[in-house]
């Protein structure tokens, strides 16, 4: 069995951990501290988050849309698949790697949506770009650290909590859309 490659290392700001990223064939990995964030082969999650959230969109006339995480891409890709030609894509990641790796291994996997006219990265904390900016924004897509149980990050814990529910509320419009990618083990729906 061909063992996965190790292709690059980054260090996750302010939290003292290490991302890598990893290649086995045609898949990729990205693994915090040895523990898998994700995999190139099972992406529906990411996909039905962007999904969910801009069906309540596709009547917004020049939809702006926040996307805190950038992973792999798939968020972003499905996102600009529902949107119109007139929405704005923002993607907040703070590791600069992982958007280097969006733009060269990675970029083939969803398809280069880091190279769309409506997409703007940032390469800063999504908790920074929600308190710069109020009313600012139709949807806000928190893929961030695995949801409400950070793995990578203590400071993401902040996200979820009342103080931080309240800066997404603020930066939204009215009538704006928080949705949260979240990972849950041995739990049933009536649990979340």
């Amino acid at each position: 069995m061909i063992p996965w490659e190790l292709l690059d290392t980054a260090d996750v700001p302010g939290s003292g951990d290490t991302l890598t990223l990893h290649r086995h064939g045609r898949d990729f990995s990205i693994r915090v501290n040895g523990l898998e964030l994700m995999n190139s082969r099972m992406h529906g999650s990411e996909e039905a988050l962007a999904d969910l959230a801009c069906e309540h969109l596709e009547k917004v006339s020049g939809a702006r849309i926040l996307i805190g995480g950038l992973g792999m891409g798939f968020t972003v890709a499905a996102a600009l698949k529902r949107l119109g030609f007139d929405s704005h894509l923002v993607i907040a990641e703070i590791v600069p790697a992982v958007v280097r790796w969006n733009r060269g291994v990675l970029s083939g996997l969803a398809g280069r949506p880091l190279d769309d006219r409506r997409v703007e990265v940032r390469e800063k904390d999504v908790a920074l770009v929600m308190n710069e900016e109020r009313k600012a924004y139709d949807a806000i897509l928190l893929d961030v650290d695995n949801g409400p149980d950070g793995l990578t990050r203590q400071g993401n814990d902040a996200l979820y909590t009342l103080a931080g529910l309240e800066r997404a509320k603020h930066a939204l419009r009215p009538g704006g859309v928080l949705a949260v990618w979240l990972y849950r083990r041995n739990t049933t729906p009536q649990e979340w």
